[in-house]
């Protein structure tokens, strides 16, 4: 099976700290982000495509043909239009008609977590957060379908947001979604086209950690030091 680790982003609420380096090599506890998401990949994962962009050849250097283990492929994201569908569509040359994992590259979640989400043909990997009016929050039923993502609302239903973690397969790129408001194309828009013909479940992840910003960053870094006991 392969993942599609989403990496070409320029990272620009992490300034400065992306002037020099793409967001997923700055380090959280002495080792790039991206590798800490590579060590949460279930064993069925075989191969990875990493779509790269911003300092791309930082990526390529630093994870080469075979990385922890599993066979890597690049795709290339560096056209005008931009956004997780586009991200995407670059891999799909890569993808086949097989079931596969996208991830985005600057989230640590935990493995148990991602194999749940195996299961399913179609499955999104949510987490409750205290704060969810800031993510696309997730309204489910008692089976754990999807019914609808809601993009920030002011008055959020519940507090379970996307992590933006799926499990999909080429049926996917039959529905390509419009361009956002703010010149995006995103996947979770795809992902609501294809809830219309196929059932699409949630999963809730143990552990999920956003990192967008510095101070992300240094909480990340701190919580991985005491985890590992580096403190």
């Amino acid at each position: 099976m392969k993942a599609v680790i989403l990496c070409a982003g320029g990272g620009i609420r992490m300034r400065p700290l992306t002037l020099t380096k793409p967001k997923t090599l700055l380090e959280v506890s002495g080792k790039p982000i991206l590798e800490h998401i590579f060590d949460s990949l279930p064993d069925e994962i075989g191969e990875v495509v990493l779509v790269v962009g911003y300092f791309k050849e930082q990526i390529m250097a630093y994870c080469g043909r075979e990385f922890k283990g599993r066979k890597i492929h690049y795709a290339f994201q560096d056209g005008e239009e931009y956004g997780t569908w586009v991200g995407l569509l670059a891999a799909k040359q890569f993808l086949g008609d097989n079931k596969f994992l996208v991830l985005v590259g600057d989230d640590i979640i935990d493995r148990d977590s991602i194999k749940n989400c195996l299961k399913h043909d179609f499955a999104v990997l949510a987490k409750e957060h205290p704060e969810p009016k800031k993510f696309g929050v997730i309204v489910s039923d008692n089976n754990r379908k999807i019914l609808k993502f809601i993009e920030k609302p002011e008055v959020p239903p519940s507090n379970l947001v996307n992590t933006g973690m799926n499990v999909l397969d080429s049926r996917i790129f039959n529905y390509p979604p419009s361009k956002h408001a703010n010149g995006e194309f995103y996947l979770v828009d795809a992902v609501s086209q294809l809830m219309r013909d196929y059932d699409v479940f949630v999963e809730r992840a143990h552990f999920w950690f956003p990192i967008g910003t510095p101070e992300d960053l240094t909480r990340a870094d701190e919580y991985f030091k005491i985890l590992t006991g580096k403190v």
